[in-house]
């Protein structure tokens, strides 16, 4: 199976199985997997909409079969590279896209989002590859 990073939109609508069909038609055969930033994002919405015990279960279950890409030395490197050069574009990317684009171009990997805007200029400057509904 052929890895792809979901973005934490798709992670999350993954996990609640109302991803939109051609995206999820895209994702069949391939292994999902997430940054540690979409696990931290996560985590942090479970907390702020206050989940109960059921929800978090589920969101446990759901997470225990994805790996989670960690955000190392190497990671870091590129997410300073992508971020030296949107400040030199004049295009500053927020910080938590960076990460996860550092994450897919370090690793190699497609993403997987529903949010190509948020991530066209690492498209288009980097090579970054994305799936996305269209």
């Amino acid at each position: 199976m052929q890895p792809v990073i979901l973005d934490t939109d798709v992670a999350s609508l993954s996990h609640k199985r109302r991803l939109p069909g051609p995206l999820a038609t895209r994702l069949i055969g391939r292994r999902p997997l997430i940054t540690f930033v979409t696990y931290g994002e996560l985590a942090k919405w479970t907390e702020i909409r206050h989940w109960g015990t059921r929800s978090r279960q589920e969101l446990a279950d759901w997470l225990s079969g994805i790996a989670v890409l960690p955000g190392d030395e190497v990671v870091a490197g590129t997410w300073g590279r992508l971020s030296a050069a949107g400040v030199q574009r004049g295009r500053p990317r927020p910080i938590n896209d960076m990460w996860i684009a550092a994450c897919a171009l370090t690793y190699d990997l497609p993403l997987a989002t529903l949010n190509i805007k948020d991530y066209e200029d690492f498209q288009a400057h980097h090579g970054l590859r994305l799936l996305g509904i269209d």
